[in-house]
């Protein structure tokens, strides 16, 4: 079972190409304010999360999800 680094690191990974500006990435990242993540990107990148994890992402957890560790805090959630 995947715990949260295993989702921290998976999410970095996704990131990585799409972050604006080169900006480094940590677990207080802002999605959307800081890394300017479309709303069109944060839902691919549950996608890619729930191809590679074999999981299933309910979307209304998605509005109380600002930064990366709340990302990856939810994601431990719904797999234990």
């Amino acid at each position: 079972m995947p715990d949260y680094n295993d989702f921290l690191a998976r999410i970095f990974e996704i990131l990585r190409p799409v972050a604006k500006g080169g900006h480094i990435l940590n677990e207080d990242s802002e999605l959307v304010a800081e890394l300017g993540l479309t709303s069109l990107q944060v839902m691919e990148l549950i996608e890619q999360i729930e191809d590679h994890f074999d999981i299933s992402v309910p979307l209304n957890i998605l509005p109380d999800i600002r930064t990366v560790r709340e990302l990856a805090l939810q994601l431990e959630k719904l797999t234990k």
